[in-house]
């Protein structure tokens, strides 16, 4: 039999990212529990280098790091979009396509997606998939894992003005909208990181 999932007992949880918007969606999910949440640049923390090749060991790097710097336990994520014809890339990487010298250019890189996807002739659907994984480190070093994903296909040209990153081309599968089409309320209870903090309450916060 598996191990039990660790519960979190503790007051105060560190988010590993200085992503004040990612912190805010994170406090507003835990606001029920009366857990007071920080992030790393709270606690002067740089970033540490993800040098894994999986969404899983990235996030593993920026929890643990926090959680022995702060000796509190720590939270972090690693998500991306996988791209069927294009053996799963961007993924870990997603981030790294977007980047110039003058910083992140998403349209630059769902056009380059689009692009290698023509260049391909792939067919249609063109089967895509965010994902999201959460790991909550303690200082002891346990971590717990959760992953979460929504499926769909990137269709072209971009849609919508919401959302972020690659949303304009997301169009999941149900639905008639991409995720840059939706209003943050409608997007909010699909996406690959509402699947995965779902998966993270059940299992550690209820």
């Amino acid at each position: 039999m598996p191990d039990p999932v660790r519960k979190f007992d503790g007051t105060e949880l560190v988010i590993a990212s200085h992503n004040k918007g990612k912190l805010r969606e994170i406090a507003e999910l835990l606001r029920p529990f009366g857990i007071t949440v920080t992030n790393a640049a709270d606690h002067g923390l740089d970033e540490p280098e993800e040098t894994e090749s999986t969404f899983v060991g990235n996030a593993r790097i920026k929890a643990h790091y926090a959680a022995k710097a702060t000796g509190l336990p720590a939270l972090s994520d690693d998500s991306g979009i996988t791209v069927d014809a294009l053996d799963g890339a961007p993924g870990v990487y997603t981030a790294d396509w977007a980047e110039t010298p003058n910083g992140r250019d998403f349209p630059m890189a769902m056009t380059k997606v689009w692009t290698l996807l023509e260049e391909k002739a792939a067919p249609t659907p063109r089967t895509a998939a965010f994902h999201c994984t959460l790991v909550l480190a303690w200082p002891d070093g346990h971590d717990e894992v959760f992953a979460g994903r929504v499926d769909g296909q990137v269709v072209w040209p971009m849609r919508g003005e919401n959302g972020f990153g690659f949303d304009p081309v997301f169009l999941p599968d149900g639905h008639s909208q991409t995720f840059g089409e939706m209003t943050p309320e409608e997007k909010a209870p699909l996406t690959h990181r509402a699947d995965a903090f779902r998966k993270l309450v059940q299992g550690c916060f209820a």
